[in-house]
């Protein structure tokens, strides 16, 4: 049964339509991303996603990775596909010309990457973390380190892998206690051990560059002390030739309920000789420059959840479609009969069908927002207009990775729900797509801590100005909308949910760090994150209708006015019917009890 990952209309309309991607040609930036070459980029992505890369996610499954000898094998086929990505130059696109990047523009390489990732997010996790790793060190490398690794990261010759997370600590980096010794020669001698490092060891490349976050000795207790370090697996001579290896050991890999042909290694530093390492960046600043690595990488793991739910609901819409099972009375079928209807002709498959197709467009428009931002920030000489894009890029973060991924696990569920029995087998894709996405929720920092980095950190920074950034945008669409005299109704229903979530927020704002109620601001930081990411969603559902609604008279032929006819569907059926769900649990918020901070642990019962 084909996959298609992505529907090619709605990216292009996305692209084309409503964030006119093709106007970045007119800048000098990027003045060779013309509409033509954008549909070649999107199309030679969606050729080799579907050709070569999605006939190797079932193997991957299936087959796994294998730890032997001290060495992490992959499938075979990963090896041909790493090389084909590699030719294609699909590591990191939108990298430094100078570093062997194309320069091309986020949100065309969002396109190109969702087909991609949808392909098989598995082997895309360890490719993927390419372009995290080398801005980190095109920013705060030296010229040394920067000729050393950069051209052959961006290449995809060498891969990285980034390593944070040790057992005592687990998201507490406060705690991390690899160690980090000054030697004569400039380097380091790294101490420690570190677990859940995806890629940690492979075979797919000659040389893995690990970037390592520890303690110097000496450095002051906290994350204030932690340093970032380049780490190679095999020492690197000035001409960049690989030579011995350097002590940076797999000891073992996780069995995991998904991603099974993604390598989540346990890795060793400096246990045997000695492991050598390089800086990267100031003395105890190593959290800073890593976190500009981990913004990258929550929204590829956004990007990963999208693509898995886009995928599931295709499949589910295409069985709905032609699975035959059923009748209704006053419901007809049109080619059988014994009047047995298609299950997509069932009310409550279409409504199940029609939430995926909200969330997963919604979704979509969250991520292409957000590179839609970074271009626009890169190309704009206005200070105040960088600012703002910075502004919502910050604050879009924790939704573009937790709200995002949390929802998409919601629609690959719900396609199994479409399938029926089928979907619980593994004679249809779905069950592995589920199994897979489970843990988009969870690494990158779990949902939990985009929770609270947007309750903490993003709704009070720079006195609360992300926020009213946000704002501000939103009411540009309401005010278009009303325009329309077919959004006016949908817009004003929107505008009640807008009005509700600032009061929201104001409550949320205006608790003291240090007060009693903080902590019950904190229990109250999951929802808040889910009602934030439905009020963009249904913004971003609003702002398609509206360009569909403009559209829609002038579009030949049939096929695309019902494609335009589809985008007011979706923005009616969450403003409409996920809406008052929202209201409610904004209202929850306005009054909730604090049941989670009376209950004793006793009190939650077994032993």
């Amino acid at each position: 049964m084909a996959q298609f990952i992505i529907d090619r209309s709605d990216l292009d309309f996305l692209l084309f339509e409503k964030f006119k991607v093709q106007t970045l040609s007119e800048t000098k930036k990027f003045s060779d991303f013309n509409q033509k070459v954008i549909e070649m980029v999107v199309t030679e992505a969606r050729n080799l996603a579907i050709k070569e890369i999605l006939p190797t996610s079932p193997i991957g499954d299936k087959v796994g990775c294998r730890f032997e000898n001290g060495e992490v094998i992959l499938p075979e086929e990963f090896h041909h596909v790493w090389k084909l990505l590699r030719a294609g130059e699909w590591f990191v696109p939108t990298a430094n010309e100078e570093w062997g990047g194309q320069g091309m523009p986020k949100s065309v390489a969002l396109a190109a990457r969702d087909y991609i990732n949808g392909a098989n997010i598995a082997l895309f996790m360890i490719a993927g973390l390419s372009h995290g790793a080398g801005c980190v060190i095109e920013q705060f490398g030296t010229r040394e380190q920067k000729n050393l690794y950069l051209k052959k990261i961006y290449s995809g010759e060498w891969a990285t892998a980034m390593h944070i997370t040790e057992s005592e600590s687990g998201s507490d980096l406060t705690r991390i206690s690899t160690t980090a010794e000054p030697r004569p020669d400039g380097k380091y001698s790294l101490c420690g051990s570190k677990i859940f490092i995806t890629g940690g060891h492979h075979t797919l490349t000659k040389n893995i560059i690990h970037l390592v976050l520890a303690r110097i000795k000496g450095a002051p207790e906290g994350s204030q002390g932690l340093s970032l370090f380049l780490v190679p697996g095999f020492h690197v001579d000035e001409k960049g030739r690989c030579g011995e290896k350097n002590d940076i050991i797999c000891t073992g890999i996780e069995e995991k309920m998904g991603l099974h042909a993604s390598p989540t290694c346990s890795m060793s530093l400096g246990s045997r000789y000695e492991c050598l390492g390089t800086l990267l960046g100031e003395k105890n600043k190593g959290l800073y420059a890593m976190f500009s690595m981990m913004n990258d990488a929550r929204l590829l793991v956004g990007s990963q959840g999208h693509a898995s739910a886009s995928s599931s609901f295709l499949l589910a819409l295409n069985y709905a479609k032609t699975r035959v099972q059923g009748s209704i009375p006053g419901i007809k079928s049109t080619h059988r009969e014994d009047n047995q209807i298609r299950i997509i002709d069932h009310p409550d498959v279409r409504r199940m069908l029609l939430t995926m197709k909200a969330y997963t467009e919604g979704m979509r428009s969250i991520l292409f927002y957000i590179a839609f931002c970074q271009d626009q920030k890169q190309v704009t000489n206005n200070e105040s207009q960088k600012e703002t894009f910075q502004n919502l890029i910050d604050f879009l973060i924790p939704i573009g990775k937790g709200y995002v991924t949390d929802r998409a696990v919601k629609v690959c569920d719900m396609a199994i729900q479409v399938f029926g029995g089928y979907g619980y087998t593994n004679e249809y894709p779905v069950e592995q797509i589920l199994r897979d996405v489970r843990i988009t929720t969870i690494y990158e920092g779990t949902n939990g801590i985009q929770a609270i980095d947007l309750f903490n950190r993003k709704l009070t920074m720079k006195k609360g100005r992300l926020f009213k950034t946000l704002i501000t945008e939103i009411e540009k669409t309401l005010s278009e909308a009303k325009n329309l005299e077919s959004l006016k109704p949908l817009a004003a229903k929107f505008e009640k949910m807008v009005s509700r979530f600032e009061k929201v927020v104001k409550l949320m704002s205006r608790t003291p760090e240090h007060s009693s109620d903080i902590l019950k601001a904190r229990s109250l930081s999951g929802p808040f994150l889910h009602i934030t990411g439905d009020i963009i969603l249904a913004w971003m559902l609003l702002w398609r209708a509206h360009v569909a609604q403009k559209q829609l008279d002038k579009a030949t032929p049939k096929k695309r006015k019902a494609f335009y006819q589809g985008q007011m569907e979706s923005a009616r059926f969450f403003i409409e019917n996920i809406g008052p769900i929202t209201m409610g649990r904004m209202d929850s918020i306005m009054d909730s009890g604090d049941s989670v901070l009376r209950i004793s642990t006793d009190a939650f019962g077994g032993r």
